[in-house]
């Protein structure tokens, strides 16, 4: 299900009507005069070193609720140091915090968020009286920079090491206090062509080495999108002198979309704010017309731009001369949050950020970017930004052609995600692609990026003059941050920011976009800028409501891929499209009634689902449709159309009295076939999957060194891109399981795949796979990883964004709970890692990699094992010694009876008749069919394991291998065994195989691991409750008595026009959310003035009347 978007802002002011507005004002002015009155008197002030005497809670009876424990799983932030997350879908745990580690540099600096603004001054003296006084335990860190002068929501405090535990858990409890969480610091920004390390692609070396990434300091972080990346067709070279050569023939991007036809309108980018986040810029630089501001947020103390990010960046947007920006004449505010070192803190952001939203800029370029959407600070103050009218806009990564990638905050839907092309019109090779996973398991991730823009070789401004040229979506970024300037100047200034907000710019892009005809929606979002066409948009947009996409063909291939790929049928799993809703009416805003499906021909074949966002808030909100056929289409193969009906409310506008409507209507077309046989489904395991940023979950190969983490999402639409397509291909069925196992009909499967599992198992789940195996005839093909404590602990790290060791919550995979999930079948893994190329017969031309798997400690009678020669990594890791064992690493196991049918027969609701037991099929890795880490696939292994486990049928040529002299049960070689050969195979007949040298893992204690904070299976206590399945409420849809009329929109520049909101019934109460600040201080400038002065008037009388009485006493 997607995110539902919080609405936590308490700010300064709200917009809640001129009453509370004046009484709001009111009581400001008597605080003021009452300051200037009073005198001075002594405050604790941000510079003053505060400290801690003593923790309430030892001696007295203290009892603490939390002040959040119930949010959404995939919007609550789950911190490595101090988490309270939940393990079920139903109930969240208030988990205690650990201990401090050991410091670098002894900074142990935590973000203590406030519910409300207020004078950082304060801040000292509510923390110190949370606390219950002062000593040396504590102190607030000065925050020097530009802001320190306004309200604040948040301080910052630097806290003894061993007293960190207790200083959030007791401020966490306060009813003051939002949130305390760890100083983030975001190291390694800036990746030049000359610190990227070289792909590792001699694919003819027999084995990877292992690099001992323990030293080293991972910031998966923020960081800014990387400039140069190799795309399909060569690299961007970065050499001086070639540039130099290359700028009087330099392609022009304003040229290409057209930019000159808008400057000779006049339309230049005058009256737009551009705050541009980034490494800084000259004052004197010769190519910016309008620097109007330039502030540094960093402890560098310097304005100056010594990497050229921040410059290049400006030059794209703003530059007038020689390369040449889309907005020369807009007023650039240059925010300094990078050092030259290439390092920022979460602070400054949040500080640089409250700025932006003081000094009103219009426009916000973020050209950073990482994988942590669970950052909570940042992406609520990124929330605040945009209800504050700022349009942001920001790089979705760099992590291409990988899907699974997208950075944050790119990835939030009230934030304009920009994705890379080349000059061919075709998404480039290092744009990240979709879908976002916040949703993951349960649900199905948002489309994007939003747009794409031209990222290859673009040329921009140098630190002193002259061009460059440079690539990646932190170039594609300004390209759309430029033509959105240009397009908001193209509007009266007068009343431009009354109709542009974030939902009305974004709508402005998609609906103008044009469609590459050869990428999909998750590579290319709604299509390529159109700078002319979002102009002519624009100049007769009206304020409305509106949902992209705009129609909804799930027909429609390439651009619907996945959807396209795979119809849907009766007994299948519901598929879940989740549209975005904008709302250009106003930040907040909601459906004023549920939706409706209104069936055309044949679309009495579907039952629809209907889950969507209580509030719209801000600008954007979603709705998700679920998908399945009804039992009168189980036959039914075609086409199936209908139309999705809903409408949107929102606040009334300037000069309005009531509030708006938009009535939307998405159009909706989905192809349905018969149901396929049993053994054609394969049912895809996704609820017992984790990853980074819940938590440390390693990469699955570790011999790479330049990702530490495990962050794609493990689905089948992500990093298992390619693996879907070859199943596709091969006339396989794949479904997607985001609930437990007790969840599904295991008659309709031929087999469950699970593959680089990390969660545990519920009891109820072992003991319903075993009987689904054994009555059901189900198959089980497990694809295993790596697993060792003495490893785990070996590749800790030192994160600088939670100051905290990480030991790893599991392997690469959660051996010790597969074990338990297989031990009914008495198949086991060991505890030692290998890795090597391998190649299953002679006569094969493919070698694949097997990368930090694990092998086989236990098989039973009957099964088939395959040794292969492998490089023992644990020996490597631990000890520095590369030795090689022939282990078993793939185990083919057949329950049923010999005399049985191998194949049962299929019913129409494709549910076999065939009760003979399943087949199972464990392999010790997953690197070779995962996109994350792959350079030698095993598709073809894939293919063969598939065709045991769903028909019965042995590939000979595949598994006719010799027979090694290996002892049945201990799997030993004898003192007069013949030279192995590098692949043999085992047929284990009567007797069983347990290895005496390969152990079977045991779990890392609680106190090294998070993975009970992160588990929705198993807690500290224990196990969860077993979470009730999913049961969306699908309605059945009545036959069509009327044909009804489909509109269907391409997002290629052919958007309809727009309606003018309809008006509703003035009776109704309309409050707008709590916390928003509004840049409407000219509603309010005469009669605050007026307030004011009439306050002013009174405490001067009274003040004069009290002095007249005293002088009058002191006479007589």
């Amino acid at each position: 299900m997607p995110q539902r978007w919080a609405t936590k802002r308490r700010l300064l002011h709200t917009h809640i009507g001129p009453p509370r507005q004046a009484a709001f004002h009111f009581a400001l002015c008597v605080v003021v005069v009452t300051v200037i009155l009073g005198g001075s008197r002594d405050r604790v002030v941000a510079t003053k070193t505060i400290s801690l005497l003593r923790f309430p809670g030892t001696q007295q009876n203290t009892t603490h609720t939390p002040h959040n424990t119930h949010i959404p799983h995939q919007q609550r932030h789950q911190e490595k140091s101090f988490s309270s997350s939940s393990a079920s879908s139903s109930t969240q745990q208030d988990q205690p915090p650990t201990p401090c580690s050991t410091p670098i540099n002894d900074e142990n600096e935590f973000i203590v968020v406030f519910k409300r603004y207020m004078p950082q001054t304060e801040h000292g003296e509510i923390i110190a009286k949370i606390l219950g006084g002062e000593g040396p335990a504590w102190k607030l860190v000065e925050r020097n920079n530009p802001s320190r002068f306004l309200p604040s929501d948040f301080a910052l405090v630097k806290v003894v090491s061993n007293l960190c535990s207790d200083f959030v858990r007791f401020l966490s409890h306060n009813r003051e206090v939002k949130t305390v969480l760890p100083q983030r610091k975001w190291p390694n920004m800036l990746k030049a062509i000359d610190d990227m390390e070289p792909e590792m692609t001699a694919m003819h070396q027999e084995h990877m080495p292992y690099r001992d990434d323990s030293d080293e300091d991972f910031g998966k972080g923020r960081k800014h999108t990387d400039f140069l990346f190799r795309d399909n067709d060569d690299w961007v070279q970065q050499n001086h002198t070639r540039s130099r050569k290359l700028h009087s023939s330099l392609i022009q991007v304003t040229q290409l979309l057209n930019a000159e036809e808008l400057w000779d309108k006049s339309i230049t980018g005058e009256g737009v704010k551009v705050a541009i986040f980034d490494t800084g810029l000259r004052a004197d630089h010769p190519h910016f017309r309008n620097i109007r501001e330039r502030t540094d947020w960093t402890d560098e103390n310097t304005l100056e731009d010594g990497l050229g990010h921040g410059t290049f960046v400006a030059g794209v947007i703003a530059s007038q001369t020689e390369c040449l920006g889309f907005a020369p004449d807009v007023d650039l505010h240059i925010f300094r949050v990078f050092t030259k070192d290439r390092l920022s803190y979460t602070s400054w952001f949040l500080d640089a950020f409250n700025y932006a939203i003081h000094t009103k800029v219009n426009i916000l370029n973020l050209s950073i970017g990482g994988p942590d959407f669970m950052d909570t600070p940042f992406i609520e103050k990124v929330w605040e930004m945009s209800a504050n009218n700022i349009i942001v806009i920001s790089a979705i990564g760099n992590d291409g052609p990988l899907y699974g990638t997208l950075n944050n905050p790119a990835d939030q839907p009230d934030v304009i995600g920009v994705g890379g092309i080349n000059y061919h019109e075709r998404v480039a090779s290092f744009s990240s692609r979709g879908m976002t996973t916040w949703e993951l398991p349960s649900g199905y991730g948002r489309v994007k990026p939003d747009i794409v823009a031209y990222g290859k070789a673009v040329s921009g401004s140098r630190i002193y003059g002259g061009c460059r040229l440079l690539s990646g979506t932190s170039v594609a970024s300004p390209v759309v941050a430029g033509a959105v300037a240009l397009l908001a100047s193209s509007l009266p200034a007068r009343s431009r920011w009354e109709t542009l907000n974030p939902a009305s710019m974004k709508q402005t892009l998609i609906s103008s976009a044009q469609v590459l005809a050869q990428d999909n929606i998750f590579e290319q979002g709604f299509g390529k800028l159109d700078l002319l066409a979002s102009y002519d948009f624009l100049q007769n947009y009206v304020p409305h409501a509106s949902v992209v996409p705009a129609s909804l063909d799930l027909t429609d291939c390439p651009y619907m891929w996945p959807y396209c790929t795979q119809p849907i049928y009766y007994t299948g799993i519901p598929i879940t499209f989740n549209a975005t809703i904008l709302n250009g009416m106003g930040v907040l805003g909601e459906l004023k009634s549920e939706p409706v499906f209104e069936p055309g021909p044949n679309g009495h074949f579907l039952e629809i689902s209907f889950s969507h966002c209580k509030r719209i808030w801000p600008w954007t909100g979603w709705i998700s449709i679920g998908m399945r056929v009804s039992s009168a289409g189980a036959n039914y193969d075609g086409e199936v159309d209908g139309v999705v009906r809903f409408s949107v409310l929102s606040a009334p506008g300037s000069g309005e009295s009531v509030p708006r409507v938009t009535d939307i209507e998405m159009p909706l077309r989905v192809r349905i076939i018969p149901t396929p046989p049993r053994e054609r489904r394969i049912l895809f395991d996704q609820f017992h999957s984790l990853r980074y940023p819940s938590g440390y979950f390693p990469r699955d190969a570790l011999w790479v060194k330049n990702e530490p983490f495990d962050w794609n999402g493990d689905h089948v639409h992500t990093n298992f891109k390619d693996m879907y397509t070859y199943l596709r291909e091969w006339g396989y069925f794949v479904e997607v399981l985001g609930e437990p196992f007790l969840c599904f009909n295991a008659s309709h499967y031929s087999t469950l795949l699970l593959i680089d599992s990390e969660e545990e198992f519920f009891p109820e789940e072992i003991a319903k796979l075993k009987k689904d195996v054994e009555e059901e005839g189900l198959s089980v093909a497990v694809f295993a990883d790596w697993y060792n404590l003495d490893v785990m602990r070996k590749i800790k790290f030192f994160d600088e964004n939670t100051r905290q060791w990480w030991t790893p919550a599991t392997g690469g995979a959660n051996i010790p709970a597969l074990n338990d999930l297989l031990s009914p079948f008495g198949i086991s893994f060991g505890d030692r890692i290998f890795d090597g190329e391998f190649k299953l017969f002679p006569s094969q031309e493919e070698k694949a990699l097997f990368a930090s798997g694990t092998a086989i400690a236990s098989f039973p009678a009957g099964g088939r094992l395959i040794f292969m020669d492998l490089f023992d990594q644990t020996q490597e890791i631990l000890e520095s010694v590369p030795v090689k064992d022939h282990v078993p690493v793939l185990g083919l196991l057949s329950l049923r009876d010999a005399k049985g049918p191998s194949v049962g027969t299929t019913s129409t609701a494709g549910k076999s008749t065939n009760r003979a037991p399943g087949r199972m099929v464990v392999f010790g890795d997953s690197s070779c069919i995962d996109d994350a880490h792959q350079r030698s696939p095993c598709f073809w292994l894939l293919k063969s394991l598939l065709t045991y486990t769903s028909q019965g049928l042995i590939d000979d040529a595949l598994f006719a291998l010799p027979l090694p002299s290996l002892g049945a049960s201990t799997g030993t070689s004898t003192a007069s065994s013949p030279p192995r050969p590098p692949v043999s195979l085992l047929q284990l007949g009567q007797n069983t195989y347990r290895s005496t040298r390969l152990q079977q893992p045991v779990r890392i204690v609680n106190e090294e691991n998070d993975l009970t904070k992160f588990s929705r299976v198993k807690g500290p206590q224990g196990f969860h409750p077993l979470p009730n399945c999913e049961r969306s409420s699908f309605s059945p849809v009545t036959k069509a008595t009327a044909p009804i009329t489909l509109t269907w929109t391409r997002l290629n520049g052919q958007a309809g026009e727009a309606t003018r909101p309809t008006i509703v019934d003035p009776n109704r109460i309309y409050l707008d959310p709590p916390g928003l600040i509004q840049d409407d201080g000219h509603n309010y400038l005469v009669p605050y003035l007026i307030v004011c002065g009439a306050v002013i008037g009174l405490v001067f009388m009274a003040v004069r009347g009290r002095k007249d009485r005293i002088t009058k006493r002191l006479n007589l």
